[in-house]
């Protein structure tokens, strides 16, 4: 689930670099998306 989200995210940053959508909102959020990733795998890697 969160490979989809990020490729998902990934995808329209390089299409607001292309197209020059949302600005720097689209960054912000891939900011966001990155910073929840490496919590996730942080916490998984506790649980094992």
């Amino acid at each position: 689930m969160i490979w989809t989200i990020i490729a998902i995210l990934v995808a329209l940053w390089l299409a607001g670099f292309i197209l020059d959508v949302a600005g720097s909102l689209i960054h912000i959020v891939l900011v966001i998306a990155l910073a929840v990733f490496i919590f996730n795998l942080i916490t998984s890697r506790r649980k094992a």
